[in-house]
């Protein structure tokens, strides 16, 4: 799963020209601000959660940290991090270029509040050098997301 595959399913927006590819990683929140010359707390990461029942991404700030008491009393579980060689089959893509984009059946997608205090933030799109620059409005739209939530610190 990669670019190319975010790519296609945001071709339905009209948007698949607006991924940026980069020659440099930008697999974490640090590498990816500096690829693009923006503040970390702009890059939103998405980070990969389940129990037995089911899996939820949450687009976060990159700035931000999941708060455990929130979270749980969000979803009603503790919070379990994927471990790195789950991601790709459970979410559709590899650590690094994990996005709310053509995820796998299953898979709940939230944007955190935290992102809130920005007009545009910037997701992965699918591999360790891509992503996107989105409104909220835009990252909700095309992420399918549910909705809001407030689980972190």
């Amino acid at each position: 799963m990669s670019v190319e595959k975010v790519k296609a399913y945001l071709a339905r927006f009209g948007v698949e020209n607006q991924v940026i590819e980069k020659e440099q990683s930008s697999a974490t929140v640090e590498l990816a601000a500096q690829a693009l010359g923006v503040e970390p707390a702009r890059i939103a990461k998405s980070l990969t959660f389940n129990n037995d029942e089911r899996v939820i991404l949450i687009v976060m700030a990159g700035d931000c940290k999941t708060d455990n008491k929130k979270f749980r009393d969000t979803f009603g579980f503790k919070p379990r991090m994927l471990k790195l060689e789950e991601v790709e089959e459970k979410v559709g893509y590899a650590a690094g270029g994990v996005c709310p984009f053509g995820v796998n059946e299953g898979v709940d997608v939230y944007l955190d509040r935290s992102l809130e205090r920005f007009e545009t933030v910037f997701p992965a799109a699918g591999s360790g050098n891509s992503m996107i620059e989105l409104s909220l409005e835009q990252l909700s739209q095309y992420g399918c997301a549910k909705g809001f939530v407030d689980v972190s610190k």
